[in-house]
C-alpha cells in the first residue's frame, strides 16, 4: 500500500492561482487526487490544465475568500462537480505592512477576513460533510508569525497565532470522527507576501544569516508536507503545526 496515494480524493486549495497555493495543488494532483481551485484575482486556468494532464479533474473557483457570502457556495460547487470533498487546504492569504500605531482598522480586519474567518468558516462547511463521511483531511496553512510577533504586521501576527489556535481546537474535537486538522508553517518563501523583504537589503540578510539552510524557502518545499497531511500517512496526527522553515525555529 503507498500511504501517500490520494487516488480518488477530492481536494479543495484556496490562493490556489500562484505561489504556494498552485504548488500544493499540483502535487496534491500528482499524488492522484483531484482538485477545485479557489483564486481570488490570478486565474487558475493553467495550472487546471496541469492537472487535467495528469488524467486528474480540475475545477476553478473565482472567489474572494474574504467574502463569506460566497464560501457556502464554493464548497457545494466543489462537492457536486468532483463528487466529494476529502481534503481542504486553507492556504489563500494576504498581508499588510504598517507600523502598528499607523495600522488602520480596515487593513487589520480585511486580514483577519480573509486569513482566519474564512478559515473559521471553510472548516466548518467542509467539515460538516467529512464528519458524515466519516474521514477528511484539513490543512491550515500558519506560519513563523504563528510563533513570533514580528514587526510592522499587527493583523498578520494575530491572524496566524489564531489559526494555529483553530488548528488545534478543531483537532481536539474531531479527530475521533475520522478527520485530521494539522497546519503547516512555512518558513520565510520566496512569494509576493515576502517581496518588500527580499528587496530590503538589510532585512534579507538578517533573515538569511538567520536560516540554517542558507536560502528563501521555494514553493515547492511545501509540496511534500502537504501530500503527507492529505494522505493516509499522517491518520494519527491531530492539532500539529508542523514548520517547514530550513530550520528558522531552531536557530
Amino acid at each position: 500500500m503507498n500511504l501517500f496515494d490520494l487516488t480518488g480524493k477530492a481536494a479543495v486549495v484556496t490562493g490556489a492561482g500562484r505561489g504556494l497555493g498552485e504548488a500544493i495543488a499540483l502535487g496534491l494532483a500528482r499524488a492522484g487526487a483531484d482538485v477545485a481551485l479557489v483564486t481570488n484575482r490570478t486565474p487558475a486556468d493553467k495550472t487546471a490544465e496541469a492537472i487535467r494532464s495528469l488524467g486528474r479533474k480540475a475545477i476553478t473557483i473565482q472567489a474572494d475568500v474574504g467574502d463569506r457570502s460566497k464560501l457556502a457556495g464554493m464548497i457545494e460547487r466543489t462537492a457536486d462537480e468532483l463528487g466529494r470533498i476529502d481534503i481542504l487546504v486553507n492556504n489563500a492569504g494576504i498581508i499588510r505592512r504598517t507600523p502598528a500605531a499607523e495600522h488602520s482598522y480596515e487593513d487589520w480586519q480585511e486580514v483577519l477576513d480573509v486569513n482566519l474567518n474564512s478559515v473559521f468558516v471553510l472548516c466548518q462547511l467542509a467539515g460538516k460533510r467529512m464528519i458524515e463521511q466519516g474521514s477528511g483531511k484539513i490543512i491550515n496553512v500558519a506560519s513563523m508569525l504563528s510563533f513570533q510577533g514580528g514587526i510592522t504586521v499587527p493583523g498578520y501576527t494575530s491572524s496566524k497565532h489564531a489559526v494555529a489556535g483553530l488548528t488545534k481546537a478543531l483537532a481536539n474535537e474531531w479527530a475521533g470522527k475520522g478527520l485530521q486538522v494539522n497546519a503547516i508553517a512555512p518558513g520565510y518563501m520566496s512569494t509576493d507576501n515576502t517581496e518588500a523583504l527580499r528587496e530590503d537589503p538589510v532585512r534579507s540578510t538578517q533573515i538569511l544569516q538567520r536560516i540554517p539552510a542558507g536560502r528563501w524557502g521555494k514553493s515547492e518545499d511545501l509540496v511534500g508536507p502537504a501530500v503527507f497531511l492529505a494522505s493516509a500517512a499522517s491518520d494519527y496526527m491531530n492539532g500539529h503545526i508542523l514548520a517547514v522553515d530550513g530550520g528558522w525555529l531552531v536557530r
